[in-house]
């Protein structure tokens, strides 16, 4: 008699987790709304990049071969797309015509106001005292930051997921795990600053380092960045 032997393995365990994503609203008609869009990306050139986008189609009703042509113009833009609201139910499966996924379920969160870079070419003709933003905790995921005026400093953690966006630079007197976008008017002098290096993203006036990017002896270690020319360069605090 011959025993078969039996090989356990550990049960698959699966984790919910929330991602946050920027929703973009197409309005008819469809030129004026790339327009003001390419508009936008012109004031704030960094604001949409690595950002995950879901086009929501409900005030745009349109066929599925339009969609193709809507989802090129916004590709051309580099504008990184994840799905789809809003589409005929028929839409199904999508997927087949190279189209994003359909996605249903969501939950608003709310306006987010993006950054103007026009307003910093604005001068005044008197000089005005550097305007700052202090945040005494930490920054939750799924929570965005915008703060256009000056610099942040957040005495805390900034959590994967959240961002913390900035006219001026950046200080995170704890681990920066999220995105941190410094700069996003224009200026080029502006620096990250965080304690312990996790991010996701940093990027000063328009350029811009993935978690893929940045040397993994930084990870994990005190961390500025900064531009030299068009390149940004991360280097050591300690």
């Amino acid at each position: 008699m011959t025993t078969a032997a039996r090989t356990t393995r550990p049960a698959i365990r699966f984790r919910g987790r929330s991602f946050m994503a920027l929703v973009l609203a197409p309005e008819p008609p469809i030129t004026d709304w790339l327009a003001e869009l390419d508009a936008q990306i012109q004031r704030s050139p960094a604001f949409f990049q690595g950002r995950p986008v879901v086009v929501d189609l409900s005030a745009l009703p349109m066929r599925k071969q339009d969609l193709s042509a809507l989802i090129e113009d916004l590709q051309q833009r580099d504008i990184r797309l994840i799905g789809i609201e809003g589409a005929d139910p028929s839409w199904l499966g999508s997927e087949a015509w190279g189209l994003p996924p359909m996605m249903t379920g969501s939950r608003p969160a709310g306006l987010i106001e993006v950054p103007d870079g026009a307003q910093a070419a604005v001068a005044s003709a008197e000089p005005r005292p550097a305007a700052s933003l202090l945040l005494d905790r930490p920054v939750r995921s799924g929570q965005s930051v915008i703060f256009p005026e000056g610099d942040v400093t957040v005495v805390g953690s900034v959590a994967s997921g959240a961002e913390i966006i900035a006219g001026g630079s950046i200080h995170v007197y704890g681990t920066l795990r999220g995105r941190a976008i410094a700069g996003s008017t224009g200026n080029g002098r502006a620096r990250i600053f965080c304690r312990k290096l996790e991010a996701e993203l940093l990027a000063i006036d328009g350029l811009y380092k993935t978690a893929d990017d940045m040397e993994p002896k930084l990870r994990g270690r005190a961390v500025q960045a900064w531009l030299d020319g068009d390149a940004m360069v991360l280097a050591a605090l300690d």
